[in-house]
């Protein structure tokens, strides 16, 4: 069986093709027991995203899992990657670490691989080599990510935005907050916020459903636009990112906020094109304001900082495929050796058990003791006799040398001659 990896993702392939390639709900159980069902699949695990759509598999050859890719979304073979063994390793390392994501280093990725390890895991579609895969990749993402920082540092203007807030208010969690807009970037904003907690959200929009469904899914305030007035004092910090043509925060309704305020400090970000905050807010002795180009040079620095993360991350990857590889390698060299353990065990345990109750029915202890060594000779040399005797018949010169090696005629060593047998029991295979 070999590792392949067959997966369609934002680089490869549309989003509607990704829409339809998805796995969602009760359709991921029920694709995995599909993959389960394949004679050339042994083991599975499906990643599905938003951005991506991966089939992780051990199996015979890829034809039959595109071919069962195809049936779930037709169309999408022309869009597939395809990497297997030490490639696939490695494309699964990067996946996890956030080097193949859309955002370099977004954090979100390595929890939904955990997600999809555990739920083919609990529908037993994984078997030793996927789960020992699985569980090397979150050991190599966590470390990566430790030692590089490749996610530190937040590189949309949101993100930034609320990392400026967080450090320049110590206790953002004590803080109010004003959402001003419903689109993208204010429920980015919003994402990072509910996850660093604050003790007041409130969200105004123009359409009030809008700020209403935000508001529900982050335990904030809505209030709609034409309230502004009567809220903006109660903000320690303001967000804004609508798509108005003219500024809808003024300086003059700062100015009177700041004074309700007892000119308590006001952080504002402008996150607008064109501004959703007049400029000259910033003239304001206690306001402090930050365009989209003041947090855009922010964001280039800290994509700077990724991608040399992520170079040190790619050396990372690089040294642990290399140990992870080897590793594999060195357990299946050594796998012939535990079956062939594994059968002398098994043999010698078996037919053990059997002379044990031949002894305890009363047989004669020197009858039973040559039955056992006839039937242990009988069954541990009659699968290498039968393959030595195949061997001999089609001239297989390597396996015969083979048997030369490691079956070495002993230097003086007589043949036996031949007797007639002692009478077989049911324990002792025919003699090769």
């Amino acid at each position: 069986m070999t590792l392949w990896v067959l997966g369609l993702n934002h680089q490869t392939a549309p989003v509607d093709l990704r829409e339809r390639a998805a796995f969602a709900g009760d359709a991921l159980p029920r694709a995995l027991e599909s993959l389960r069902a394949l004679p050339q699949v042994r083991e599975a695990a499906l990643l599905s995203t938003c951005n991506r759509t991966e089939l992780y598999a051990m199996a015979d050859d890829p034809h039959s899992l595109v071919s069962w890719l195809e049936t779930h979304a037709p169309g999408l073979s022309g869009y597939l990657y395809q990497h297997q063994e030490e490639q696939a390793v490695r494309h699964l390392f990067r996946v996890a670490t956030g080097l193949d994501s859309m955002v370099l280093g977004e954090p979100q990725i390595l929890g939904q691989v955990k997600d999809a390890w555990a739920v083919a895991r609990a529908h037993g579609a994984l078997g030793s080599g996927l789960d020992r895969l699985f569980q090397q990749t979150f050991s190599v993402a966590k470390r990566a990510r430790t030692d590089t920082r490749v996610g530190a540092n937040p590189v949309s203007v949101a993100s930034t935005a609320v990392r400026l807030a967080q450090e320049s208010f110590a206790r953002l969690n004590e803080s109010t907050v004003l959402l001003i807009g419903a689109g993208e970037t204010i429920e980015l904003a919003a994402k990072h916020l509910s996850e660093g907690r604050v003790r007041r959200l409130l969200i105004a929009n123009r359409t009030l459903a809008h700020a209403q469904a935000l508001a529900s899914q982050h335990g904030g305030y809505a209030l709609p636009l034409t309230d502004l007035d009567r809220h903006l004092a109660e903000a320690d910090v303001v967000f804004s990112a609508t798509a108005a043509r003219e500024p809808i925060v003024t300086r003059a309704q700062v100015d009177q906020a700041l004074r309700a305020r007892k000119r308590k400090p006001m952080l504002l970000f402008d996150l607008a094109v064109p501004r959703d905050i007049e400029a000259s807010v910033a003239e304001l002795g206690d306001a402090y304001l930050y365009t989209v180009d003041d947090l855009e040079r922010a964001v280039e620095d800290n994509r700077r900082g990724r991608r040399e993360a992520a170079d040190q991350a790619e050396a990372i990857i690089d040294l642990q495929v290399a140990r992870y590889v080897e590793t594999v390698q060195a357990n299946a060299r050594q796998a012939p050796l535990k079956r062939l353990r594994a059968f002398g065990d098994s043999t010698r345990d078996e037919l053990l058990a059997k002379a044990r109750q031949q002894l305890h029915n009363g047989k004669p202890a020197d009858e039973v003791l040559e039955q056992l060594a006839h039937a242990l000779t009988n069954r541990l040399l009659h699968p290498p006799t039968a393959a030595l005797r195949d061997a001999a018949l089609n001239n297989d010169l390597e396996l015969t040398s083979a048997a030369d090696r490691l079956f070495p005629e002993k230097p003086g060593y007589q043949h036996p001659p031949v007797t007639t047998p002692i009478a077989r029991t049911d324990d002792a295979d025919p003699a090769p």
